[in-house]
């Protein structure tokens, strides 16, 4: 599949965000671990969506992890930010921030509060957050994840998008978990950057044409991912020892609660205990279950690459 130039592409880190014992962003640490993923297999940067608990923090709190980022030298045109949120006017100061910055892309949510809306409601946000954003820079990545938002993207209204915004709306993250969805989508709108939100749909979707992947697991897997990534997109050749272990690694970590359970193998890892700090609802896991966890991860056979 040939995409436009500007369009991102590749493995894409869903960053995690870490706290300090208050539950502010650790700057210093956020910046080691984008550092860390970009040496290590991943294109881009995923900042502030879902598993960066971007919800968690106010409008505020997310511009001032991106300035800081931007600050510490973080490559911002490698950077996806999310800039959703359930007022679209928030959205919008989110996204022209995050361009202003020169982010790469932003991936953006529709406003989820209210559920059941028509596809004529979702496009009159959409048209109101790229007038707001007012930049020709805009790159809109959406994030369809229904499961989370409760407001999905139907194909029609990604066309009627595309079709309105066709330099501006380029692409789609689908954390649903449904690859005919996925698949629909690659076959029905060419040189639009389709990235699965689960190494399960990686290789599939990246075969059909997809653009890449936004996974959480990258977090810790980016390295076998790229492999993945690279075997298909260069020679057209499946790398199958590295996508049995991205795929064994979304299995095991999927049984516990996706953030926790991250935080835990990078404070193993890193020998910060520090990391596992995370904001309520959200808890950390208990000792049984991270022990559990760390059993079922070493019997993979995989070692993250060293800090």
């Amino acid at each position: 599949m040939t995409f436009a130039p500007g369009i991102m592409k590749g493995v894409n880190a869903a960053v995690l965000t870490p706290m300090n014992r208050d539950l502010t962003p650790d700057l210093v640490r956020m910046t080691d671990h984008c550092h860390w993923l970009l040496d290590n297999g991943c294109d881009g940067l995923g900042i502030l969506g879902t598993s960066g608990e971007a919800q968690s923090f106010s409008t505020r709190e997310r511009m001032e992890i991106l300035e800081g980022l931007a600050k510490a030298g973080i490559p911002m045109s490698k950077s996806m930010p999310g800039t959703g949120a359930a007022a679209y006017v928030d959205t919008i100061e989110l996204t022209r921030h995050a361009v202003e910055l020169g982010a790469g892309g932003t991936l953006v949510l529709p406003p989820f509060y209210l559920k059941g809306v028509s596809d004529d409601g979702i496009f009159a946000a959409f048209d109101k957050i790229i007038e707001g954003a007012g930049s020709s820079a805009l790159r809109i990545y959406l994030y369809h994840f229904p499961q989370m938002s409760g407001v999905p993207f139907s194909h029609d209204v990604i066309e009627r998008l595309v079709t309105a915004f066709p330099e501006t709306v380029v692409g789609i993250k689908d954390s649903s978990g449904d690859v005919a969805n996925m698949l629909g989508m690659v076959e029905r709108f060419p040189g639009f950057a389709v990235f699965p939100g689960s190494e399960a749909a990686f290789l599939e979707v990246l075969q059909a044409g997809g653009a890449g992947c936004i996974t959480a697991v990258s977090n810790v897997g980016s390295a076998m991912a790229q492999r993945v990534h690279a075997a298909w997109t260069e020679n057209e050749t499946v790398d199958e020892e590295a996508n049995n272990i991205i795929l064994a690694l979304r299995d095991v970590i999927s049984r516990y609660p996706l953030w926790a359970a991250l935080k835990a193998i990078m404070a193993r890892h890193s020998g910060d205990a520090d990391w596992e700090y995370i904001r309520p609802t959200l808890v950390p896991l208990d000792d049984s279950a991270r022990a559990e966890l760390f059993a079922a991860f070493d019997d993979i056979g995989y070692a993250l690459p060293p800090l």
